[in-house]
């Protein structure tokens, strides 16, 4: 195939992708045909079916694709530095999107609206990071804070820097969140421990700890579901607060 056919082939292909998005948004692209889409923002011409299909190949996913760095991503054959803006641009417009449709909403009353809330851009993270979700009385986020990032074997994380932050931003309820780059989620003893020292520092000033929330691959622990945090919350009671 000559220059001139591969061209117009990839024209009459994009041309169809647009079509399909204005008649029915993304629900029946694949995620090789959502990142191809994206590539052709910034390609005018030509065939981008093979760079999508070598960046879900090397990234490992739809995720992995649009929180790859700029560096890595133009490594990739057929996509160049303004393709990579545009992926670039389209994560941080998503994780713009979700934190200003969470800003000031009694939006966190479960934790599967904390997991879908970072979800995205926390799945394919290859180090830990830990952050911290600042509420009001109402649950209404306040801030989002990262505080801590760690190595894949754990971080470093301090209840009393993290209780000094919740006072200075007045906030009435904490949640955790921490990734498992292993996609595991399953809580380690270190995981353990610290959601009891985070509960009970926060305890000692009247802040409330909803939840610490792990996430892995596609799936989440939450010590508030399994009863933790409230065992937690009443075994402070025995401990310190017995009459």
């Amino acid at each position: 195939m000559d220059k001139a056919e591969w061209q117009k082939r990839g024209k009459g292909h994009r041309e169809r992708l647009r079509q399909r998005f204005l008649q029915g948004g993304l629900e029946r692209f694949s995620d090789e045909e959502v990142i191809e889409f994206l590539l052709t923002l910034g390609t005018p011409r030509g065939d981008l079916k093979v760079p999508a299909r070598a960046a879900l190949k090397a990234l490992g996913s739809f995720s992995g694709v649009l929180s790859a760095p700029m560096e890595q991503l133009t490594r990739i054959p057929g996509i160049g530095p303004k393709n990579a803006l545009y992926l670039k641009l389209v994560h941080q417009v998503a994780g713009r999107y979700l934190k200003d449709r969470a800003m000031g909403k009694a939006f966190f009353d479960s934790s599967q609206a904390i997991f879908d809330y970072l979800f995205h851009a926390m799945r394919d993270l290859k180090r830990e990071i830990f952050k911290a979700l600042f509420l009001t009385r109402k649950n209404e986020l306040m801030v989002d804070q990262d505080l801590f990032q760690g190595s894949l074997t754990g971080s470093a994380v301090y209840p009393r820097e993290v209780v000094t932050l919740a006072l200075e931003y007045k906030a009435a309820g904490l949640v955790f969140v921490h990734n498992h780059p292993s996609g595991d989620p399953t809580p380690s003893p270190e995981d353990q421990r610290l959601t009891r020292d985070l509960v009970w520092a926060a305890r000692l000033l009247s802040i409330q700890v909803l939840d610490h929330i792990i996430i892995g691959h596609n799936r989440y622990y939450s010590f508030a579901d399994q009863g933790i945090i409230r065992r937690l919350i009443n075994e402070y009671e025995e401990r310190f607060n017995r009459p």
